[in-house]
Parts: C-alpha cells; structure tokens; sequence
C-alpha cells in the first residue's frame, strides 16, 4: 500500500488557503521603476517636442526669406529695364518727356474742404517761427493742471 504524506495542520487553523496581499514587494518595486523611467523620460521628450517646433518655424522663416529674396531679385530686373525706370519716373516723380505737357488733376473737393481750415493755417504761416513757439508755450500754460492719482 502506497502511504501518502500529509502536512500535520495545526489544529483550529481554517482549511481554506491564506489570501495573498494586493500589493507585494515585487509590484512596489515594478512601480518604482516605472515612474522613475516616466520620470527620466518626461523632460527629454518635452524638449525633443520643443525643438521640432522651433526647427519647423525656422523652416517657415528660411521659406518666407527665400521668397523675399526671390521678390527682391524680380524687382532689381525690372528697374535694369529702361522703360521701367522712365515709367517709373513719370507716375512718382510727375516728370514728362521733352516737348511733353504735363497735366495733374485735383479734386475739387479735397479743395474747398481744405480751403475752410486754411485761413487758420495762413495767419500762423504770416508770423515768425518764434511767435508759434511762444503761442505754444502760452496755450500749455492755459491748460487746466490734471487732477492728481487717487490714491
């Protein structure tokens, strides 16, 4: 007969097994080291996040500059073309060819609305410079003071 080996159990203990605690010593270090590791990863990431930003705006930059340039180089081509300088001259400086006469139309109602305010502007052109200082002057010392800060 085949004897079979038993564990002596002390007496009153209960015959279901012992449960195991939720939280064990290998779970608190698995837990350590992840957030060490979330830890030590959490800066470089951000920076590498950073940089990314700072490279494509960069980028954007370097891409509006080439534009720019581009720009600039049309504009110096069109001004080595003689026409265009004479163009060019004609509607920003009013000049006219030899022989030419040159004609500027005006509004006329941008002139009767600056006629209106001119008369005060003609009577502070008749005095000398000085006069217009010393009005100046007279007329900040006329001005009522400001109100002092309330505290």
């Amino acid at each position: 007969m085949a004897t079979r080996k038993t564990a002596a159990r002390p007496r009153g203990s209960a015959t279901r097994p012992r449960s195991r605690p939720r939280f064990t010593g290998r779970a608190a270090v698995l837990a350590l080291v992840l957030c060490s590791l979330i830890a030590a990863l959490a800066y470089p990431t951000r920076q590498f996040i950073a940089q990314r930003a700072d490279i494509a705006a960069q980028r954007a930059k370097a891409e509006q500059a080439r534009a720019r340039v581009e720009e600039l180089r049309r504009e110096k081509a069109r001004w080595q073309d003689p026409a265009y300088v004479r163009a060019q001259t004609r509607a920003r400086l009013h000049y006219a060819m030899p022989g030419e006469t040159p004609y500027i139309s005006v509004d006329p109602g941008a002139a009767q609305s600056s006629a209106a305010s001119a008369p005060a502007a003609r009577g502070a052109a008749r005095q000398p410079w000085y006069a217009g200082v010393w009005d100046s002057v007279d007329a900040a010392d006329r001005a009522a003071p400001a109100a002092p800060p309330r505290p």
